[in-house]
């Protein structure tokens, strides 16, 4: 298939980055809009990838999708959805394996990825243990989500009178300046999600002069923080660990992270990341039969 493309996908809430690969020429990355976790998947991952492929013969597709559920992580389904493409090879895996592949290769660790959503990855001695990534209603704790919604809840309690008064008030009443209608205006909302996820960069922005928002970052970090050492626990796996997702660009949740596992594991080391989650999609290809993650990958 001499005009075959290879296709990574990383598929995540706030958007998908494509990766479109041809022989002979440098790849092309490509953005679209994130993918919808109140509708089913692997539709809109076919959908992207008839985009991008631009009626193209695929001879790889690879996914690596936030939310993706053991109903849905069957390649062969996605296979038949993007028949028309004549794949030869569909691989489809948890965004939690192509993130860590991505940032520590073929190491052992721990990899925690906090963006809208959060979920940590640990590999060792004892196999492969995640650990959070159960979504914004009943996980996610210490994500850009968890901050924002923990920003709104501060704000209608200093507003009742029930907690202290904070700067974050000003942030949210920019956006509905009557508060009291801002709940029906949010629940309202298509992308409620990231939405309220937006509100996590005023919080870490805040954090040196607002005590409110401080302690939003401080519980962030205990909570990112338990997820590693629970994870690497499970594994037994040396303390190495990479750190990545927007979450981690505040100073004040990445400083008290950092603080927390040292606490625990004072011979810690912090890895900056090797690549990209989408470097790590386009890696499950060549990921080895033997690998702890290879059971992880669904392909067909």
């Amino acid at each position: 298939m001499t005009d075959a493309v290879s296709l990574a996908l990383d598929a995540g809430q706030t958007g998908i980055k494509v990766r479109v690969s041809r022989a002979g020429a440098a790849p092309v990355d490509r953005g679209f809009p994130g993918i919808r976790t109140d509708a089913p998947l692997l539709p809109q991952l076919a959908e992207v990838a008839r985009v991008a492929s631009v009626g193209a013969p695929v001879e790889v597709l690879a996914a690596g999708v936030s939310g993706l559920t053991s109903a849905e992580d069957d390649a062969a389904e996605l296979r038949a959805l993007v028949h028309e493409l004549t794949p030869g090879r569909v691989l489809l895996t948890h965004d939690s394996v192509s993130s860590f592949l991505g940032t520590l290769g073929d190491q052992h660790g721990a990899v925690v990825a906090s963006g809208t959503g959060v979920v940590t990855l640990a590999v060792g001695p004892g196999g492969v243990a995640r650990v959070d990534g159960w979504g914004y209603l009943m996980g996610d704790a210490g994500s850009g989500f968890w901050l924002g919604r923990a920003a709104l809840d501060a704000v209608m309690r200093a507003h009742d009178g029930r907690g202290p008064a904070t700067s974050l008030t000003e942030v949210v009443q920019a956006r509905w300046p009557v508060l009291e209608d801002a709940y029906v205006q949010l629940q309202s909302d298509a992308a409620r999600v990231s939405v309220v996820a937006w509100f996590a960069e005023a919080v870490a922005a805040r954090a040196d002069t607002d005590a409110v928002a401080a302690g939003i970052c401080a519980s962030a970090a205990e909570e990112l923080a338990l997820s590693v050492t629970t994870a690497l626990r499970r594994v037994d796996a040396a303390p190495v660990v990479s750190a990545i997702g927007g979450v981690f660009r505040g100073a004040a949740v990445r400083s008290g992270f950092e603080e927390l596992l040292r606490a625990v594991h004072p011979e810690v080391r912090f890895e900056a990341p090797h690549g990209s989650g989408l470097d790590g999609v386009a890696a499950l290809a060549a990921l080895a039969d033997g690998h702890p993650l290879r059971t992880l990958v669904s392909e067909a």
